[in-house]
């Protein structure tokens, strides 16, 4: 192929190759690097050897998202406080025309929840890049086993244990979206507004609240439980909030949220979750470095 073909080509796949990256590693920046050290191999590739240019490039990317994954492994045991994905608008990760046929964009939106995200953290990363390749893009068990450098019932075994994994700790929660947005602007008004009775209606009994600050912001380093508790922490964090932020309605990772931003840009991230017609799980993201591609 001449250069402007495999960057044509490469250019073409970007989108679906973040995508793959991003719900392998849950790092925006991490995702990007992946991809851009894709490439130089798929630049370099020998041309004889590529008989399908996406399965090739989907091919180096979950092997350097894997290797990636490895790294990380270590680098979490020193992390502060719990660790969180880092927030996205879910039109970036790869929307459906990008993806192969049978992959729709409600399947990829629920593929890149925070629960489906966290839960694929305790799967193995070659675990993770079977369930990754096989539920979010649909790839066939030949293309995955080519992918891994696995034979294809080796393959088939890792998707059977990640699926089961997946399947028994996976909460559902339907939800319809436009009650899922009404529920949100619900408890982002009595948030706003300080009306805490409002915001307590909002709340499930057992609601949890699990904070990212990495140790750069203030945030409680355990996962809060009860709504007594979260409550109180909601009401807390206001009047220690700088002047001038400003908080409105997204949608991150497929799911409804609140983003908070100021004059010095993003400031924090919320990702709320629902049972019930009540709020059952808060994820808030206010460490530095895992909001600044929210700006703008």
């Amino acid at each position: 192929m001449a250069d402007d073909v495999l960057l044509e080509t490469y250019q073409a796949h970007r989108a679906l190759l973040f995508g793959v990256a991003y719900r392998m590693l849950g790092r925006v920046a991490d995702a990007e690097d992946v991809v851009q050290d894709a490439w130089p191999r798929w630049s370099a590739a020998d041309r004889s050897e590529v008989r399908d240019p996406r399965a090739y490039l989907v091919r180096i990317v979950t092997r350097l998202a894997i290797d990636r994954l490895r790294e990380h492994a270590t680098r979490r045991e020193t992390y502060v406080g719990p660790w969180l994905p880092e927030p996205l608008p879910t039109d970036a990760v790869a929307p459906a025309a990008t993806a192969p046929d049978g992959a729709d964009r409600a399947l990829l939106a629920d593929t890149v929840s925070y629960a489906v995200l966290l839960l694929m953290e305790s799967l193995s990363p070659l675990e993770r890049a079977v369930f990754v390749l096989r539920e979010a893009f649909g790839l066939g068990y030949p293309e995955i086993a080519e992918a891994l450098g696995r034979d294809q019932p080796a393959v088939r075994q890792l998707a059977v244990r990640a699926r089961r994994h997946m399947a028994e700790r996976r909460p559902r929660y339907p939800v319809d979206a436009r009650d899922q947005r009404a529920l949100t602007e619900r408890f982002l008004a009595a948030a706003l507004h300080g009306d805490m009775a409002a915001l307590l209606d909002t709340l499930a009994a057992d609601v949890t609240l699990v904070a990212d600050s990495g140790g750069h912001a203030k945030a409680p380093r355990r996962t809060i439980e009860g709504v007594d508790k979260v409550s109180r922490f909601l009401e807390a964090v206001g009047p220690d909030a700088p002047a001038g932020l400003v908080a409105e309605f997204t949608v991150l990772n497929g799911a409804p949220g609140v983003y908070v931003h100021g004059p010095e840009g993003p400031y924090a991230a919320m990702l709320l979750e629902f049972e019930d017609g009540l709020v059952r799980r808060i994820y808030l993201v206010n460490n530095p470095g895992k909001l600044g591609h929210l700006a703008g």
